[in-house]
């Protein structure tokens, strides 16, 4: 921990081979929360670039060494929360020729609506939980939560899918 605090305060004094060391000791970690959220590796990799662009022009505003890993996840977050948000807004023509009568399509097409339906945090923590299998605890710590906070929206995120499911 006194090593990473040590290259912490290198890296706020800009030196590029210490960021360079921190951002490696998170990347699998950024990709993985990354990749589980938007359920696509390419814009995983470039959520997480995107992040990490960030937090080295941001990195003299960290108040808090110790508080590092939470605030680049906290970036990986709005990252994540604004790519979400261009999925929704995104329309895809569907060829005529496409008819499925399979059930587990349509249920999962409903699970997916009902998902596409939750405001842009519920989804985020959903994600990292359900598919990133992170904590409360953890969720909250990257998200600058308190761990009660993310696991009471949790299940009004998922109460809200099962209503609307249940319609």
């Amino acid at each position: 921990m006194e090593q990473q605090m040590k290259l912490i305060k290198k890296a706020k004094r800009g030196d590029t081979h210490a960021f360079a060391q921190l951002y490696s000791e998170v990347y699998q970690e950024l990709y993985k929360a990354a990749l589980y959220t938007l359920k696509n590796s390419h814009d995983a990799e470039d959520t997480v670039s995107d992040t990490v662009a960030d937090a080295w022009a941001q990195i003299g505003s960290l108040r808090k060494e110790e508080s590092f890993r939470s605030w680049i996840f906290a970036i990986l977050s709005n990252k994540c929360r604004r790519k979400m948000k261009e999925y929704v807004e995104k329309t895809v023509e569907l060829p005529e020729d496409l008819c499925s009568n399979s059930q587990d399509t349509e249920e999962s097409l409903d699970v997916r609506a009902s998902f596409a339906k939750l405001d842009d945090e519920e989804r985020l923590i959903l994600s990292l939980n359900i598919f990133g299998g992170y904590s409360s605890r953890e969720i909250g710590k990257a998200l600058q939560m308190n761990d009660n906070t993310v696991r009471s929206r949790q299940k009004r995120a998922l109460e809200k899918m099962r209503a609307q499911l249940i319609q």
